[in-house]
């Protein structure tokens, strides 16, 4: 699904990752690790989009971030992660409640 040149970008933070292998290394380990992530879909700038939220012990989802995923054709060329502070901006909630 991954471009040979796609890019994450991490806005304010100036660096980024570049690179099938090494972004796909850094995509499991954010979202790797036991941890539970419910992906919440919307667009941005007529994009692909998603509210990322992690689930909490208690069943809680909270808000880690939201991306912007750049396509090629069917593939992504690019991601962009916002703070979780945008999420109001695209409707989207700062927790979810549990299940």
């Amino acid at each position: 699904m991954l471009t040979d040149d796609v890019f994450i970008a991490m806005p304010p933070v100036p660096f980024g990752y570049e690179g099938r292998d090494v972004v796909a290394r850094y995509c499991a380990r954010l979202f790797g690790a036991g941890r539970r992530f419910d992906l919440v879909p919307t667009r941005a700038n007529g994009q692909p989009a998603f509210g990322a939220y992690l689930r909490g012990p208690a069943g809680i989802r909270h808000a880690t971030g939201f991306w912007v995923l750049t396509l090629a054709g069917d593939r992504i060329c690019a991601m962009t992660r916002f703070e979780a502070s945008v999420l109001p901006w695209f409707g989207l909630p700062r927790s979810l409640p549990s299940r």
